[in-house]
């Protein structure tokens, strides 16, 4: 479903952009972390990629990106793309990941919807393409049950998202309108209090009890439902067929001109790690455990894991058609303007792959290369 119009942004996206980065590790844009690629060694005889010595892989250090997760942790990476070195940042928040991206220091990486847009749309699309998708799903208000007993009461309440801008809180800006209540995007304030708040410190503002609930991701909804929340609604409920974008791959649109056949190879790892994920999803949800605990320092308990991963859906498609949505619910909640989409997706590549495997080719709903 097209978008069209002025890429103009208002001040609190341009203030979005321009955040301080938050990252893993003292390093340019995020962690650069070592260890947890099994079987990842460079075969004997392989060769390198499009003559490259590296690609630069960036991902998020949570569950939505469970592509990027298992791909490193199994070795899927490396082995697509022989004797070229397959490199990794972990990023804490999409504008670092964007930033990265434009600067150089990242090829080809995992994202949110909102990211993809805001980065596309600031840059008069000429800084990335989405070039396929990764997972639907993994987003939930989870809430205190002492407080909100049900959806009316969430008016009046102070519920968390994690940063402005950014999917989960468009998507929780956009839930709010649709009840009739009023809340001013930028500052959070009105019938409801949103309260931008990063993952990591939400479940600890949720336990002292200075948030009501929050619209979170995976698996900080599930760490809240172990501090005694309730799932008071699942996003995908509020999609057809229960499906909508949570993570893509993008990719900087010089890369791809100049470096086809790493990006079809990062492609191809992609498509054979959700394969295998979708066949294996126990030994696929223990990989990406453990990746986790490479990259922060601890796994998750099986009581946030096990419901997580569940409600996760791990797909190529990168759903086009819903980012479209995604895009409008940010137009809707006044932080973006008539976003120009067109030629944000080109998704030849992937279908390339998919088309060599025998699977279907997915579609970019009118929002493609021309």
């Amino acid at each position: 479903m097209p978008a069209s119009g002025s890429t103009l942004l208002r001040r609190g996206l341009a203030a979005l952009a321009a955040f301080p980065l938050l990252t893993l590790a003292a390093c340019g844009y995020g962690s650069e972390a070592e260890g947890g690629d099994a079987g990842a060694r460079i075969a004997a005889g392989a060769e390198k990629t499009d003559g490259l010595d590296s690609v630069r892989i960036g991902y998020f250090g949570n569950l939505t990106h469970a592509t990027a997760l298992v791909g490193r942790q199994k070795g899927f990476f490396q082995k697509a793309l022989g004797a070229t070195s397959a490199d990794y940042q972990v990023f804490n928040a999409g504008p670092s990941e964007i930033e990265a991206l434009n600067s150089g220091s990242v090829d080809i990486g995992w994202i949110g919807p909102s990211p993809a847009i805001n980065g596309y749309t600031k840059s008069d699309g000429k800084n990335l393409r989405i070039v396929g998708g990764s997972a639907s799903g993994g987003v939930k208000l989870v809430v205190n049950p002492k407080k909100v007993k049900s959806l009316k009461d969430v008016r009046g309440k102070r519920i968390a998202t994690p940063q402005l801008g950014n999917t989960q809180d468009v998507a929780f800006l956009d839930w709010v309108a649709e009840q009739g209540w009023k809340v001013d995007a930028e500052s959070g304030k009105g019938d409801v209090s949103v309260v931008r708040t990063d993952n990591k410190v939400t479940p600890d503002a949720f336990r002292s009890g200075s948030v009501d609930g929050a619209w979170v991701p995976e698996p900080t909804a599930s760490k809240l439902v172990a501090e005694g929340g309730k799932v008071l609604l699942d996003e995908a409920s509020l999609w057809p067929g229960e499906k909508f974008v949570i993570t893509n791959i993008i990719v900087s649109q010089k890369f791809l001109k100049e470096h086809p056949k790493a990006v079809e190879a990062v492609l191809r790892a992609s498509v054979d790690t959700n394969a295998w994920i979708n066949t294996h999803p126990d030994e696929a949800r223990t990989a990406a455990n453990k990746q986790l605990g490479v990259d922060s320092g601890k796994e998750l308990p099986a009581g946030v894991l096990d419901p997580a991963w569940k409600s996760i859906q791990i797909t190529d498609d990168p759903l086009a058609a819903t980012l479209g949505t995604e895009a409008r619910h940010a137009v809707k909640a006044g932080l973006l303007q008539d976003p120009k989409l067109d030629g944000i997706y080109d998704l030849a590549p992937l279908n390339k792959v998919l088309k060599a495997k025998g699977e279907s080719t997915v579609d970019d709903a009118g929002l493609g290369v021309g």
